[in-house]
């Protein structure tokens, strides 16, 4: 085993108990997996389409195969800069992807700088601008010399209409902002996403100048419109062979797991496993081999425990 049983269950305190060293994708701050991720078939080829073609690419896959991991190394072989991340869920709206207005904020402000004038104090000025800020895919869009890369992560999550409403978006590369039309604010600076930078607005509209990179990440738990289909280019992440995960274990734990032994045995019971239609993820076999690679990692009840504690289906609770 690669680690001590630090925490015994018995109520004693150990102060300078050794606590076990992290596997390499659990330091902080996190790195980059685009160094150790290895493409499977035609990922390649649909990725270069994608770029020519300057249309989305959908990746289709089970929890764990990699999926958002593409963007990452895409990102990095390109130089397209920090990769903007938009996270679906059933309650996402085009709206916040493009831009969020922050009205609460601003009524809050108005009040505050009433209260001041009242007291005679500078009330200073009302500039909307202070209160929005720009979602992922909105700054994305916004004018560049290169590309910005986009995940969408797990679009199939969304509510049904959110595909369709994303296509006249996707198709033209623009978007109006209308708070700023109503107030006919003409030059807005305008905070980006997850960050301080402002980017100019002018007379609310923004339009790309290079269409971004964008990866949508699907689980396949619901069909998407054909319309919307039609204007990706799509790819389906193959069922890993016992060759393909030995390769993975090797670039992420730098162990080689031979034909035999108890390391090969777990790879080809994870590569079955998934072959019988059981969800399981590439990480999971990881950490179980990170966890019994150690001098200690021999046959034992110990073993087994944690093997099931660590390879469970994801579809079950």
């Amino acid at each position: 085993m690669t680690w001590n049983t630090s925490y015994r269950g018995d109520g004693t305190v150990r102060a300078d108990a050794a606590l076990p060293e992290p596997p390499p994708w659990r330091t902080f701050p996190v790195r980059s997996a685009a160094e150790v991720f290895e493409p499977p078939t035609g990922l390649t080829e649909a990725v270069n389409a994608a770029l020519a073609l300057r249309r989305p690419l959908l990746i289709t896959g089970g929890p764990g195969t990699g999926k958002s991991t593409v963007i990452e190394q895409v990102a990095t072989e390109l130089a397209l800069g920090p990769v903007l991340r938009w996270h679906v869920t059933s309650r996402s709206t085009l709206g916040d992807a493009l831009y969020r207005y922050d009205v609460l904020g601003r009524i809050h402000a108005h009040r505050l700088q009433q209260e001041t004038a009242r007291v005679g104090g500078e009330a200073g000025t009302d500039d909307i601008a202070s209160f929005l800020t720009l979602g992922p895919l909105g700054t994305a869009l916004l004018p560049s010399s290169r590309p910005r890369a986009l995940l969408i992560d797990e679009i199939d999550k969304a509510d049904l209409d959110l595909p369709g409403d994303l296509l006249d978006v996707l198709e033209r590369g623009e978007f109006r902002i209308a708070e700023l039309l109503r107030e006919e604010q003409r030059s807005a600076w305008v905070r980006t996403w997850e960050s301080e930078d402002r980017r100019l607005v002018e007379n609310g509209h923004v339009q790309c100048t290079e269409f971004p990179f964008i990866l949508m990440t699907s689980n396949g738990e619901q069909e998407l419109p054909a319309p919307f289909l039609r204007r990706c280019v799509r790819y389906s992440m193959p069922l890993p062979t016992a060759g393909l995960v030995r390769n993975v274990v090797r670039r992420h734990l730098d162990l080689d797991v031979g034909e035999s032994g108890p390391a090969a045995e777990l790879v080809q019971q994870f590569v079955q496993r998934l072959a019988g239609g059981e969800s399981l993820a590439i990480d999971q076999l990881l950490a179980t081999l990170h966890l019994l690679s150690g001098p200690n990692g021999s046959e034992s009840a110990e073993r087994e425990r944690v093997v099931s504690l660590l390879m469970r289906d994801l579809s079950g609770a």
